[in-house]
């Protein structure tokens, strides 16, 4: 075989090598994009809810992000019943949901709580918090909720009276995939929920 002869057949083989790696390549670079993806999305949903659970502790001992919670139930009548110093309040039926801008009541009780108005320190202080865990937070992902918990008793000197149940949720978040990053393509991301009892309820900062 001539020298000539050996290099041509060496660049057909090359090109023919060449060729099936062209057309393998496409699917292995989606294949290991895909695998980053599931990787990053699963860190994604562990900050989330971590951050969440963070925001909830944040929140069962700091400032409410609503007024209207830390009332005397002494001498007020609940359910018919009147409350005296030291009595376990009962169960009480309000829902107070404040958003990054706003607080609402709703329920039968609303009424004996103080005035609803929506507080932006603590606000900022909560979402500056679960940024903390999750920078892509954005104050308008945030929901916080304050519900009647059967918990609490009356003249507390330790804490507001009644001791709410305390969600906080993330929602409405999105994730952007590397694979579909070029076309500006994004999926959408689970609500996130964390409850706990308040605590003190008083502060900016918590452990």
């Amino acid at each position: 075989m001539t020298i000539r002869n050996f290099l041509f057949r060496f660049v057909r083989e090359e090109s023919g090598l060449a060729a099936e790696f062209a057309l393998v390549l496409p699917l292995f670079l989606l294949l290991l994009l895909g695998t980053i993806d599931v990787g990053i999305y699963s860190w994604r949903i562990n900050q989330l809810e971590k951050a969440t659970q963070a925001g909830a502790r944040f929140a069962a001992v700091t400032d409410p992000v609503t007024s209207g919670l830390n009332v005397s139930f002494v001498n007020q009548t609940i359910g018919g019943t009147l409350i005296q110093q030291g009595d376990r309040l009962p169960q009480l039926d309000f829902t107070v949901t404040c958003t990054s801008t706003t607080c609402s009541c709703s329920g039968a009780d609303c009424s004996v709580l103080g005035t609803i108005a929506f507080q932006s320190t603590a606000f900022g202080n909560l979402a500056g918090r679960m940024r903390a865990i999750y920078p892509g937070v954005q104050n308008a992902n945030i929901r916080v909720e304050y519900r009647g918990s059967g918990l609490g008793y009356a003249g507390d000197p330790n804490g507001p009276d009644a001791a709410p149940l305390i969600t906080v949720r993330l929602v409405n978040l999105q994730y952007t995939p590397v694979t579909l990053s070029p076309i500006g393509t994004s999926v959408n991301l689970p609500d996130f929920a964390y409850s706990i009892t308040a605590e003190d309820a008083s502060g900016t900062v918590s452990n």
